[in-house]
């Protein structure tokens, strides 16, 4: 039997070969070796239920993909400046979801330069560099995408000409009044960050936002919540930015794409993460008219970006959600998970709110549920706990407090059932949440 490194001597190694800083999840870093479906086995042989990763969007290691990367890598991989009939099939493949003139694509390696060419467009067809977004929110790492985070502030950049306005939270909303209240105190809010950007001079060239606000917490926002916010944005000349690489490729359940679900229709979406099952294709997609534009002002290339390995293993990940009834399984698995967490609410007080769409949903918990105390330290710790268990999940949101649920797309009723007994456990074991 082969020697199992310690997680002492990984960490110690990553931090000389990567630098510091390198984050890992868990108190206890988990050693992943192995993948299959919702499962993860690690180097001492231990599975874990994986309630987290939507990178293996149709579960880890699907065959089909798997045999479509490797068919093509076998063939050809070149790039697109030479003449190759598999990025079209898939850009013809991939607009077909989207509603609309939403009908041309450019592909890149992460979501970090789809968002980043996303601002570029947005420049180009307005005139105007000012952009805004939410104050809890995550599109990518370039230098010009990052100062969109208000959450890990980048120390270099000018982020001169972004506004942040207030994350929307469904369980406290701006003004005390949830529905359309909140939206209309959101766009108002959004419309003082575009006074502001214009009187500074930046002018005024979109919005860019993630649909289901996954990242803020993943608020309960009913369909035509964002109605106001896009008619401010449109009023002002500006572009409306969709972020999907969380609620797209169907994991919201009703629809293939977030803003479909909440039902808003953007000028540019962004994807990425889930588009390859973890092989690193990324895209932008958007009208002719502002395609135009932005290929008229940027001479854009990109090596990597929609090679035919890329597009073999998208194509594949689409051919699966389709034959595999997937965004129906979002659908149903995901309903029952959350009326699961709504019986374990009856019997603890720590868990404060339910919420979710399809398969990304989880748990709000509270110290206090009258004065709806965010308890992110005990969040943190049920985390780790579950962990433990062999169940992988995490946290994020507004307060740091919501349990973050987002398995892979073939996740069955029994592993919800497994995911809820074993919180079950924990929650009764630990009792009341104290920060």
């Amino acid at each position: 039997m082969d020697c199992i490194v310690s997680t002492a001597d990984l960490l110690a190694r990553r931090a000389r070969l990567l630098g510091p800083n390198v984050q890992t999840f868990y108190e206890d870093p988990v050693h992943l070796v192995r993948g299959l479906g919702t499962r993860v086995w690690d180097a001492g042989g231990r599975d874990y239920l994986d309630c987290y990763n939507n990178v293996p969007h149709v579960g880890h290691c699907h065959p089909r993909v798997v045999e479509a990367i490797c068919r093509q890598a076998s063939t050809l991989n070149t790039h697109t400046r030479y003449l190759h009939e598999g990025i079209l099939d898939y850009v013809e493949r991939l607009t077909e979801t989207f509603d609309g003139a939403l009908r041309t694509a450019i592909l890149t390696c992460t979501g970090s330069e789809a968002n980043d060419i996303a601002l570029r467009m947005a420049e180009a067809i307005t005139g105007k560099r000012g952009i805004i977004a939410t104050d809890h929110t995550y599109h990518g790492n370039t230098t010009v995408v990052a100062q969109l985070s208000r959450t890990n502030v980048p120390g270099t950049g000018d982020g001169a000409h972004v506004r942040h306005v207030p994350a929307p939270d469904s369980y406290r909303p701006l003004g005390g009044e949830a529905g359309m209240p909140h939206a209309i105190a959101f766009a108002a809010l959004v419309q003082e960050a575009i006074d502001d950007l214009n009187a500074k001079g930046h002018g005024f060239a979109g919005i860019i936002l993630c649909p289901a606000f996954l990242n803020e917490g993943f608020p309960m926002l009913d369909k035509g919540w964002l109605d106001p916010v896009a008619q401010v944005v449109r009023k002002a000349g500006g572009l409306f930015i969709a972020d999907e690489v969380q609620p797209g490729f169907g994991r919201n359940g009703a629809c293939f794409w977030g803003h479909q679900r909440i039902g808003v229709q953007p000028d540019i979406v962004t994807m990425g993460k889930p588009m390859g099952n973890g092989h690193p294709i990324a895209g932008v997609v958007t009208t002719m008219e502002v395609m135009t534009a932005f290929r008229q002002s940027f001479r854009y290339f990109n090596t990597f970006g929609g090679n035919p390995v890329s597009c073999a293993a998208a194509m594949a990940v689409l051919d699966v959600l389709a034959d595999e009834g997937l965004q129906h399984n979002a659908r149903t698995v995901g309903a029952y998970a959350k009326a699961g967490l709504a019986k374990l609410a009856l019997r603890h007080e720590s868990i404060g709110d339910i919420r979710g769409y399809g398969l990304f949903f989880g748990a709000e918990m509270v110290t206090d549920r009258t004065l709806k105390t965010p308890a992110p330290k005990f969040t943190t710790r049920v985390a780790n706990e579950m962990r433990q268990r062999g169940i992988l999940l995490n946290k994020l949101g507004i307060h740091y407090n919501t349990l973050k649920i987002r398995p892979p797309m073939p996740f069955s009723i029994a592993d919800a059932d497994q995911m809820l007994h074993t919180l079950d456990a924990v929650l009764t074991e630990f009792g009341p949440a104290r920060d």
